[in-house]
C-alpha cells in the first residue's frame, strides 16, 4: 500500500479549482468539487488528454480535447468519444492537508 501524498492545504484549495500531483509515478488529478474532494488519473482514455484542465460540471469533468465526460465518483465514460473508465484514487484531509494515495480503484 503506497504512502499518503500531500496535494495541497485544504484552505488553500478552492471549490472548482483543480491540481495535478505524481503519485508513484502516475500523474493524478484532484479536484475540490463544492469542498469534497475526488481524484482520477489525469489522461483521458480517449486520447491520452489530460482531464485537470476540464471543465467541472456536477460530480463530472469534461476532457477539454473532444468533450467526453466522466464520473469523479467512479471514473466512468459517461459520453463518447471515450468508452473506457479512468482509474480513481482514494482521497482524504488530513491534518489541514488533501492528501491522495496509490490505491486504483479500477
Amino acid at each position: 500500500m503506497s504512502d499518503w501524498v500531500d496535494v495541497a492545504p485544504a484552505d488553500a484549495f478552492a471549490p472548482g479549482t483543480s491540481r495535478t500531483v505524481d503519485v508513484d509515478g502516475v500523474q493524478v488529478a484532484v479536484f475540490n468539487v463544492g469542498g469534497s474532494y475526488r481524484a482520477v488519473e489525469d489522461m483521458c482514455s480517449h486520447e491520452a488528454e489530460p482531464l485537470c484542465g476540464g471543465d467541472v460540471e456536477g460530480e463530472e469533468v469534461v476532457c477539454p480535447r473532444h468533450g467526453a465526460h466522466f464520473s469523479l465518483i467512479t471514473g466512468e465514460a459517461l459520453s463518447p468519444p471515450a468508452c473506457e473508465p479512468v482509474a480513481i484514487f482514494p482521497v482524504r484531509v488530513e491534518g489541514g492537508k488533501v492528501q491522495v494515495r496509490d490505491d486504483r480503484w479500477d
